[in-house]
């Protein structure tokens, strides 16, 4: 009899379990700008991935391409790291943090920053395109530094030699590296700084073509409703050429917050790409010094997600470096949320505080 009732404790209580160690499920941003690289060394990347076992992280966000720098052999991006790397480890890095995390039951997920050059202006893109690739507003523009944006050049998403280079990029990316499990993409907006982009020449004239206008109005709905498009069709090609390419690849985005600033400044529909299908989940970037905002942030991005499950919230270390107490709030406030995944902004950030990192230890 006991060991019929305990049966039955078992059937009734073990879902409960599974699905309380779901909803707390962590990830990881590593980036590639932090000392010392992670991709330098079998060192940094061995103590990454025996950090992230013992922390509960699931997946590694592992960014490898920034400001059209590549950490894998690329025509599209400058592979100088990557060449930088592969020396000072002897073999190909990304290949070697792949085959170590999945050996600790990790994923990893290359992130690619796509329309942010950054400050690079040695960019192979910008040098073999010019500044034509550039998104700009009506201003005149006298030197390259007049097309940065927020002190960083962003690339025309409706510039169709932007996505070309892009694609072919996803291309060399997933060609090199069979065993990832995920793509996320970053960066994939206007800027939504003044939102009044847009206005290259090639963008200008495909967007006066399909109209049928004979001017742009900065305020119209045709005008703001293209540019979305625009961002929305770079990355439909982009997915369709990854999955095609590595079918079961889990593919994502990241999403500006609240969702009324990614759809009216950024110009990204991120809750009609994740509700639609077209991405597999997107993470939100809920980055809020203020625990009250970022509940709020949360509450938003829940109110536009058709499946909870197919939404991570970011929680920002990088924000919290003298407040830990505030990133533990946040952190615990997003675990009791019902989506994929804690997202934390980043591994670096957490060797800056001890407390921090052995905080989620715990």
């Amino acid at each position: 009899m006991n060991i019929v009732l305990a049966f039955i404790f078992c059937l009734l209580i073990c879902p409960v379990i599974a699905r309380a160690e779901t909803l707390t499920q962590r990830s990881l941003f590593v980036t590639v700008i932090q000392e010392p690289p992670v991709l330098s060394s079998r060192e940094q990347m061995t103590a990454l991935v025996n950090y992230a076992r013992l922390a509960r992280i699931h997946t590694l966000f592992v960014q490898v391409y920034r400001a059209d720098q590549a950490w894998f052999p690329s025509t599209v991006g400058d592979q100088a790291p990557y060449n930088a790397a592969l020396k000072a480890v002897g073999e190909d890095p990304l290949a070697l943090l792949i085959d170590l995390a999945h050996k600790q039951g990790l994923e990893v997920h290359a992130w690619v920053n796509l329309l942010s050059l950054s400050k690079n202006i040695n960019a192979p893109l910008l040098k073999k395109y010019g500044a034509g690739i550039l998104t700009r507003n009506v201003n005149k523009k006298k030197v390259l530094a007049d097309y940065k944006i927020d002190d960083q050049f962003f690339l025309e998403p409706g510039d169709l030699r932007v996505r070309a280079e892009l694609l072919t990029m996803v291309e060399e990316l997933l060609g090199a590296y069979p065993k990832l499990d995920g793509l996320q993409f970053d960066y994939i907006r206007y800027p939504d700084s003044q939102p009044h982009y847009g206005y290259t020449p090639m963008n200008r004239e495909r967007f006066l073509q399909a109209s049928g206008l004979k001017q742009i109005d900065d305020n119209s709905l045709a005008w703001k409703d293209w540019k979305r498009a625009q961002v929305t069709a770079l990355l439909t090609g982009l997915v369709k050429r990854a999955r095609s390419l590595h079918p079961g690849l889990k593919v994502s985005t990241t999403g500006c917050a609240p969702a009324v600033r990614a759809l009216e400044e950024a110009f990204q529909d991120w809750p009609a790409w994740v509700n639609s299908g077209l991405i597999d989940f997107v993470t939100v970037m809920t980055y809020a010094q203020d625990t009250a905002e970022f509940n709020k942030m949360i509450a938003d991005a829940r109110a536009r997600v058709s499946d909870p499950a197919k939404m991570n919230i970011a929680v920002g270390a990088y924000q919290q470096l003298k407040s830990p107490e505030v990133f533990d709030q946040q952190l615990a406030l997003c675990q009791k949320e019902v989506q994929a995944s804690c997202v934390i902004f980043h591994y670096g950030n957490l060797l800056e505080s001890p407390v921090m990192k052995d905080g989620l230890l715990k």
